[in-house]
């Protein structure tokens, strides 16, 4: 009998754990959605999910484990596995390489963030030299074995690794793309040898023709493997003595989501995941709304971080330059990746004046603990939340909807001593220099993936999320010029609410070289039949039945003579990659579309392909709406707010939940949730739209 039909709720649960909160939306089979917000627990990440987790089911009146036990899946996004680099948290790794490659992760490509500028320190590489070892044997371009594998080497490099007591191992040998013989081999002696230390093989990993995408892929891969092992481990088993019973399926950083088993198999994936779902919900908001734009400019706010990507209608950006701690100073994870750029601004951002007198915002986050000064724990330092609340934008005892009480006194110690004093200011004009310069920095964000592409930002809808977007999203839209901001119901969650509208991915990548001078017709075919074949395996064990999932096809490609390829998407017909005009007019048309000229008479080199299968997990259903909590509907109130035309004015403070559908209003003005806060000045149009969401003319 159907869940329907005995009258039982089943739940999907999507949680996003961030540096500051832990975000939950619940959604039903019977389209209601709702949003939980908890602190995030940074020691133990696993207790702010737990922690959010109980929020909702004291909301529904029931027990944890009676409310878990409705749930069918349980989605999870995290910023763990980057965290734990950017912290220098991950597992002791060794670095196996051929013979007189030892450099291949100090090297790099051998670009710089400012080719001139000799003051840069060089980065270090991920792996020291000194967990670097070197494996005679090689291969040629061809795959034909040039020397033979010397596994008596290998053998003594595991003995040096087992007295240095490493906990994970990389394995990066030239050529292994083309024959991967030796690194199987390699492999093979380290599991004998090692048997409790994890391995990661680049070939098998990340297929990359270029040797540092791959040699860096596997390096961190294999760092993340103890590290992301225990922890999705912890989760499920905790999630499991809690009550729940369903899937467990974790975000990745392709947009997409894959069992925690997987991910624990290849932890690189979860690298960047928890940004990558805000597009995805984005791009939904904007279509559902009247008079949707071609693009959207979608910003996700959080504690830490400003996140901000570029949607075109449903295209989703992607990049292939995935940095972990910035361009070229980091290091490149080697996988595409939705491109979501980050800057240090959120609503802990720290505000601070440097010897020369100017104030700055960020980089630097107060987090969750200690978190700002006005959270009243150890923290002391001013930050974008202990402005808006002496600014009057935040009402300190229904923060988090009264789950925690604000301290304003310690606010307004904290800006006077971090700002207004050594700025010589007022407190609140220096309060209002705070969001100030952190609209300016989002802004300039903004910028950088509108302009610079050739997108006048004013053409484009503003889609504000994250619980902080509503403190400053009018002022940023103004500076850009957007004639509408939307602030979905869900957006203080963005990235959860992206989480349950995405859907089972995975992509498989294979080498092999060939060009439209010399086309390989049955070489491409087999190369396809291949990642096809991976593509319905992963379908068929994720329970997909073959009519419900769906595999396209794609190549990176480039012009002869060219030294980057291009990613050129071939559709969900693998035949078309079979004939040389149509895949030939394919490259034309996207390299037009990139660069904005083509070169019809020259030869295409086509280098590495792709297969990605993806298949929907809510059958169809559209996401649901958000329900009205009953903190949403409490009677409207004034505040006395200061706005920087305007100083000190008295604003009606409107519950979210008390706009009415097709009624425009005016500011000045605070619309309040239990989750957000959106500041309205006296310029400001807005109405309440019939999808829930609040759409705004700045």
């Amino acid at each position: 009998m159907t869940a329907a039909a005995t009258g039982v709720i089943r739940l999907r649960f999507a949680c996003d754990t961030g540096g500051t909160f832990t975000d939950l939306v619940v959604e039903d089979d019977r389209g209601g959605a709702e949003m939980f917000k908890s602190p995030t627990t940074p020691s133990d990440p696993v207790d702010g999910v737990l922690a959010s987790l109980a929020l909702a089911a004291e909301e529904h009146e029931v027990e944890l484990a009676q409310f878990l036990g409705q749930g069918d899946v349980f989605i999870h996004g995290t910023t763990h596995a980057i965290n734990a680099i950017l912290t220098g948290n991950t597992a002791k790794t060794a670095f196996l390489t051929t013979a007189g490659h030892p450099d291949v992760l100090l090297l790099r490509e051998g670009s710089r963030p400012r080719a001139f500028d000799h003051s840069l320190e060089y980065p270090q590489p991920y792996v020291p030299r000194a967990l670097t070892f070197e494996v005679p044997g090689r291969l040629d371009a061809q795959g034909a074995e040039l020397d033979a594998l010397d596994e008596d080497a290998v053998l003594e490099a595991t003995g040096r690794i087992s007295e240095l007591d490493v906990e994970a191992v990389s394995v990066c040998l030239l050529w292994s793309i083309v024959n991967p013989a030796h690194e199987l081999r390699v492999g093979e002696l380290l599991a004998a040898e090692l048997p409790d230390v994890p391995v990661t093989l680049s070939h098998e990993l990340n297929p990359s023709w270029r040797e540092y995408r791959r040699a860096s892929s596997a390096a961190i891969d294999a760092s993340l493997k103890p590290v992301m092992g225990r922890y999705l481990g912890s989760l499920t088993r905790r999630l499991e003595e809690a009550g729940f019973s369903g899937r467990v399926l974790c975000l990745t950083s392709q947009g997409g989501m894959v069992d925690a088993e997987a991910l624990a198999q290849t932890p690189i994936h979860a690298v960047n995941s928890g940004p990558a779902l805000a597009p995805i919900a984005g791009a939904h908001y904007n279509r559902v709304e009247e008079g949707s734009t071609e693009y959207a400019i979608v910003a996700d706010t959080g504690g830490t971080t400003y996140d901000v990507s570029l949607v075109r209608g449903d295209t989703i950006p992607w990049t292939r330059e995935t940095w972990v701690g910035g361009a070229y100073q980091g290091h490149m994870t080697g996988f595409p990746s939705v491109d979501v750029r980050s800057i240090g601004a959120g609503g802990g951002s720290i505000a601070w004046v440097d010897s020369g007198g100017v104030l700055h915002v960020g980089p630097q986050s107060a987090g969750a603990d200690p978190g700002p000064a006005c959270y009243g724990r150890a923290g002391t330092r001013a930050t974008v939340t202990d402005a808006s609340l002496v600014l009057g934008y935040l009402d300190a005892g229904y923060f988090l909807g009264g789950a925690l009480t604000l301290d304003e006194t310690k606010a307004r110690a904290a800006l006077f001593e971090d700002v207004a004093s050594p700025l010589g200011a007022e407190l609140e004009p220096a309060a209002w220099a705070v969001i100030d310069v952190a609209t300016e920095s989002m802004v300039q964000a903004i910028l950088a993936i509108t302009v610079n592409q050739g997108i006048d930002p004013a053409r484009a809808t503003l889609i504000g999320g994250g619980g902080a977007a509503g403190l400053n999203s009018v002022f940023v839209a103004r500076r850009l010029r957007c004639e509408r901001l939307i602030i979905p119901d869900t957006g203080a969650a963005l990235s959860a609410a992206g989480a349950l509208m995405s859907s089972l991915t995975v992509e498989h990548r294979a080498v092999n070289f060939t060009t439209t001078a010399d086309f390989d017709s049955a070489g491409i075919a087999a190369t396809l039949a291949g990642l096809e074949s991976r593509c319905r395996s992963f379908l068929a064990d994720a329970g997909v039945a073959a009519a419900d999932g769906t595999i396209s096809f794609g190549v990176e490609a480039r012009y002869e003579n060219q030294a980057w390829e291009i990613p050129v998407e071939l559709g969900a017909d693998p035949t078309i990659a079979t004939k040389q005009e149509d895949v030939a007019e394919r490259f034309h048309r996207t390299h037009r579309d990139v660069f904005a000229i083509d070169d019809p008479n020259s030869a295409i080199e086509l280098v590495s392909w792709w297969a990605r299968a993806s298949a929907d997990t809510r059958g169809g259903r559209p996401f649901g709406r958000l329900r009205e909590l009953a903190a949403d509907t409490l009677e409207p109130a004034t505040r006395q707010v200061y706005l920087p035309t305007e100083g000190r004015v008295e604003a009606e403070v409107i519950p979210w939940g008390t706009l009415a559908a097709a009624s425009p209003r005016t500011g000045p003005a605070i619309v309040e949730s239990p989750f957000t806060t959106v500041v309205l000045d006296s310029a400001a149009r807005f109405e309440r739209s019939a999808a829930g969401n609040l759409v705004i003319h700045p």
